[in-house]
């Protein structure tokens, strides 16, 4: 037994080196190609300069206690499953004693899984609108956007025919055009065809470069009783978003809702090749700096709003 645990830490260490260094190792001292493998204080030294280098350091792995082998299973879980996987849930499949634990390791990954390369959204994109934690008793339209305990996220996806292709979402603080049209040329390619309702924000999307197709949204009340949606792949988007959030973490702080966001639409895109998404995330969090507990747990980097609760939060504390 102790020879296969070791046969699978030093697995994990090769191909966790390979998703670090696709082109080959490179020495951040003297930029020498060439070096040997200290598997087991999982470190890489340069034949050149005596360098040492962790594997791990610099990345979201960065000072880690917990064996590579359980990283990698909480990448493969998080990825594979259409559903994710709770803090919870990965405690008890991967026997961690601490729920603490799984719940930072998520957190650590969620953080790395947005390609700042990813190329915009093209051709024909549908985009709606959505409140996440939902709308306050008695209030309607902006004057929720007053002391409000829901967030207001702002969904757009590809259309592909009938079916529906990748997927952008963020969270917004108004519904105003500025708003709504700074998220529009950041997410999506100038010169597509945008689909949206009504929403007067819209407007002048035409002058920014899109070439914009409003349509009257029926009322909620039609919907639910078989009216067709003008926005169908975006609203069914949203349905999968909000049940994934309440169905797998039972509702989610609002303060770490952007990540969990992020998540969605990682999965999303990359719903057919689960195994390829695997391989993904452990390539983007070798290249992704290191962000501490202090710095996750209060989420001071992702906004400044109140910790509101969106549904029961799946929280530490």
């Amino acid at each position: 037994m102790r020879l296969l645990v070791r046969d699978e830490r030093t697995v994990c260490q090769k191909y966790l080196a390979l998703c670090r260094w696709p082109d080959g190792f490179v020495c951040p001292g003297c930029g020498a190609r060439r070096a040997y493998e200290l598997v087991k204080v999982r470190r890489w030294q340069c034949t050149d300069c005596r360098h040492q280098l962790s594997l791990t350091a610099g990345t979201i792995l960065h000072n880690t206690r917990t064996p590579l082998t359980v990283w990698f299973w909480a990448a493969y879980l998080m990825t594979t499953d259409k559903r994710g996987v709770s803090a919870l849930l990965l405690q008890r499949q991967l026997g961690l004693r601490r729920y603490e634990t799984a719940w930072m390791m998520l957190h650590k990954f969620r953080r790395a899984m947005v390609n700042l390369a990813r190329e915009p959204l093209r051709g024909e994109v549908e985009v709606d609108d959505t409140w996440v934690g939902g709308t306050q008793a008695g209030l309607r339209g902006s004057p929720q956007l007053k002391g409000r305990k829901a967030a207001l996220v702002l969904v757009a996806v590809e259309k592909r025919g009938p079916a529906t292709g990748r997927a952008r979402n963020k969270v917004i603080p108004d519904f105003k055009s500025a708003t709504l049209l700074a998220f529009l040329k950041q997410n999506v390619q100038s010169g597509s065809i945008v689909y949206t309702d009504g929403l007067k924000s819209f407007t002048g999307l035409q002058e920014a470069g899109f070439k914009h197709v409003p349509r009257s949204q029926p009322l909620r009340s039609e919907l639910r009783k078989g009216a067709k949606s003008v926005v169908p792949l975006a609203d069914r988007a949203i349905g999968n978003l909000q049940q994934w959030l309440t169905g797998t973490h039972h509702g989610v702080s609002r303060d770490q809702l952007p990540v969990y966001l992020d998540e969605f639409i990682f999965r999303h895109n990359r719903r057919r090749l689960p195994m390829a998404a695997f391989q993904t995330l452990l390539g983007l969090g070798t290249g992704r700096k290191p962000t501490d507990y202090e710095q996750i747990r209060g989420a001071a980097h992702l906004s400044h709003s109140d910790p509101n609760i969106l549904g029961v939060a799946e929280t530490t504390g």
